[in-house]
C-alpha cells in the first residue's frame, strides 16, 4: 500500500528540520491522518549525516542511508527497527490500513523477524486473525528487545515465532525502557539496603521509625492535593497503606481502599465514576477548562480489568516491584476512574505494590509522598509526561451539570503508555526514602532516646514534657525561649536550663536541624 507521502513544514506544532522528510511512525501519522501524537518524530535527511543521527529540534534525523520508500511497510518496518516501540501508534495504523496490506506483507517475507513481530503485534493489538498460516519452523524473535525494554517472562507464540515478552497484553500495556537512569537505579539494591538498616536497628527503634514514617507520607499525600487533613483523616489513610499487599488487588480490593480514603461517602459517588472527570479551572459560566480528562466511564471497567492483569503479569513475570508499582499506579492515575480520591488511591497503589513484592520492610513505609511533595513541580511534569499530549486528541463538550463528555473513542489512549520517566521519577523517590529518610528518622531516634535518657538522669520529669523540652530547644537553636521557660519550665533554675540545653546540643550535634519529621507530643 502506497503511502501519500507529504513532508509539511511542521508537525505537532514543531518545525521539521529543512532538508528531510518524515520517516516511520511520524509519515504514518501524517499520510493516515492518525489521531495520536508521536512522542520524538523521526525524519531523514537529504545529506549524508556524522555518526548517521542527530537530534535537532526535538526529531531524530537520520541519515540518507536510511530513507525508507513510500510504502506503508516500509515505514512500518523503520519505526519497529530504529523507533521506539509504540503501541498506540501500531494500532491506530493497523486499523487505518486494510487487512489485505497486512496479509500481503507477511507473506512476502514470512520468516522476516519485523515482519512477523509485526504479525504478532497486528493479532495482539487488534484481536483480529490474519487469514495466513502459522509461521514455519524458525529461530523465535523477541516481541521487543530485552536489551532495549524491560520485559515479562517470556512466552512462545507458536503462530508468529515471537517470543511474547511484553509487560501487559492487547487490553492493556505499559513499556518501560532500558535508559541508563533505570538501569543504574534498578542495581542499587534498595530493598536490600533498606532491610539491613532495620536489621541494624532495635525492634522498638524501628516501630518508631515506621510510625513517624507512616504519619509524614500521610500528612504529605494529602497536601500534595492542596488539603490540610485533620488527624482522623490522616489515620484513614494510614490505616489504609497498613493494609497495602494484605490483599490481592482487585477492582473490589481497590474499590475498598478508595471507600477507606474517602471519609464522607455522600458527596462522592461509590465506585466507578458514572460521569466524565477533569482536571483544570472553570470559566466564568462554571463550565470546564479542562487541563486533563480522564477515560470514559463506559470504558472504566475494561481499562481497570486490563491494569490489573498487566500488573499480575508484572508481579509474577518478577519484574522489578518499583517499575511494577509505577507502571500500575501511573497507569491508574491516567485512567482517574473515581469521581475523587484518584491521587491518593494512585500512591497507595504504589505501597501496595512494594508491600506485596516484599520491597519495603514488613510494618515499613517508604514515605515517597514526602518526596513527591518536596519535588511536588517534578511531580507533576511527570503526571504531564503522558496526559498532556493526549488533550488534543481527546474531542469533549461541556455538560448541562458543568462537566466534561467525551465524544470519541479513547480508551486506547490509556491503554497503551510509555512509563519510562514515571518510573525513572518513582525510584528517585524511593532511592532518597531508603538512603535519607529510613536512616535518618532511626538516627533522630537514637539521638532523641539518648538527650530523654540524660535529663531523666539530671531531672525527674514526665516523659511528655522532657519530649516537648527537647522540641522546643531544637526548634530555637539549641535553646529554651524565654516565653517557653516561663510558660511550661518556670520551675528550673538557670544552671538546670543551661544544663539541659547542653544536653540536647550534645546529642543532635551535627544532626540536621530540618532532618527529621519533629511531631510534638499531644498533637
Amino acid at each position: 500500500m502506497r503511502l501519500k507521502l507529504k513532508t509539511p513544514a511542521t508537525f505537532q506544532d514543531e518545525i521539521v528540520p529543512k532538508g528531510t522528510q518524515l520517516a516511520g511512525w511520524a509519515a504514518l501519522v501524517q499520510a493516515l491522518g492518525l489521531h495520536s501524537p508521536v512522542r520524538q518524530p523521526s525524519c531523514v535527511s537529504e545529506k549524508h549525516i556524522l555518526g548517521s543521527q542527530r537530534e535537532e529540534g526535538g526529531f531524530r534525523v537520520f541519515d540518507k542511508r536510511y530513507q525508507p520508500g513510500d510504502q506503508f511497510t516500509d515505514h512500518l518496518t523503520f519505526a519497529l527497527r530504529h523507533e521506539n516501540i509504540d503501541l498506540l501508534l501500531l494500532k491506530r495504523a493497523f486499523e487505518a490500513v486494510p487487512k489485505t496490506a497486512l496479509e500481503a506483507y507477511v507473506r512476502a517475507t514470512p520468516t522476516g523477524t519485523h515482519t512477523r513481530r509485526a504479525w504478532f503485534f497486528y493479532e495482539t493489538l487488534t484481536g483480529q486473525t490474519l487469514g495466513i498460516d502459522d509461521a514455519a519452523n524458525v529461530k523465535a524473535v523477541d516481541a521487543l528487545d530485552p536489551k532495549a525494554y524491560f520485559t515479562g517472562k517470556a512466552k512462545l507464540s507458536r503462530r508468529h515465532k515471537v517470543r511474547d515478552n511484553l509487560l501487559g497484553s492487547g487490553d492493556w500495556c505499559p513499556v518501560i525502557r532500558r535508559t541508563e537512569q533505570l538501569e543504574a537505579s534498578t542495581a542499587l539494591g534498595l530493598a536490600d539496603r533498606a532491610a539491613e538498616t532495620v536489621g541494624r536497628t532495635g525492634q522498638h527503634l524501628v516501630t518508631r521509625a515506621a510510625s513517624f514514617l507512616l504519619l509524614a507520607d500521610s500528612r504529605a499525600s494529602f497536601e500534595i492535593e492542596g488539603e490540610r487533613a485533620p488527624r482522623n483523616r490522616l489515620e484513614r489513610w494510614g490505616k489504609a497503606v497498613l493494609q497495602a499487599g494484605k490483599n490481592a488487588l482487585t477492582l473490589e480490593e481497590i474499590t475498598r481502599l478508595h471507600s477507606v480514603l474517602i471519609e464522607d461517602r455522600r458527596f462522592v459517588f461509590p465506585g466507578l465514576r458514572p460521569d466524565g472527570v477533569f482536571l483544570g479551572e472553570r470559566d466564568h459560566l462554571g463550565d470546564p477548562l479542562p487541563e486533563f480528562i480522564g477515560a470514559r466511564p463506559e470504558d472504566l471497567e475494561a481499562l481497570c480489568t486490563g491494569m490489573l492483569a498487566a500488573n499480575n503479569r508484572m508481579r509474577d513475570d518478577d519484574l522489578d516491584p518499583v517499575l511494577q508499582a509505577a507502571a500500575t499506579a501511573f497507569g491508574f492515575i491516567y485512567v482517574h476512574p473515581f469521581q475523587d480520591g484518584n491521587g491518593r488511591v494512585h500512591r497507595c497503589l504504589i505501597h501496595h505494590v512494594m508491600a506485596e513484592r516484599e520491597y519495603t520492610p514488613p510494618g515499613m513505609v517508604f514515605p515517597v509522598s514526602s518526596v513527591m511533595l518536596d519535588r511536588i513541580s517534578d511531580y507533576r511534569r511527570t503526571l504531564q509526561a503522558h496526559s498532556m499530549p493526549l488533550m488534543d486528541f481527546i474531542e469533549w463538550r461541556p455538560t448541562a451539570e458543568h462537566n466534561v463528555e467525551v465524544r470519541n473513542d479513547t480508551a486506547d489512549l490509556y491503554r497503551y503508555f510509555d512509563c519510562t520517566e514515571q518510573a525513572e521519577f518513582l525510584y528517585t523517590c524511593v532511592q532518597r526514602t531508603v538512603e535519607q529518610d529510613l536512616p535518618r528518622e532511626i538516627d533522630y531516634l537514637r539521638r532523641h532516646d539518648e538527650a530523654m535518657a540524660r535529663i531523666m538522669e539530671m531531672i525527674d520529669m514526665p516523659d511528655r514534657l522532657a519530649q516537648n523540652l527537647i522540641l522546643f530547644i531544637r526548634q530555637n537553636d539549641g535553646k529554651l525561649s524565654k516565653r517557653k521557660r516561663e510558660k511550661d519550665f518556670s520551675a528550673l533554675t538557670v544552671e538546670e536550663v543551661q544544663g539541659l540545653e547542653n544536653i540536647v546540643q550534645e546529642a543532635f550535634e551535627g544532626f540536621d536541624a530540618d532532618g527529621a519529621r519533629i511531631i510534638e507530643v499531644g498533637e
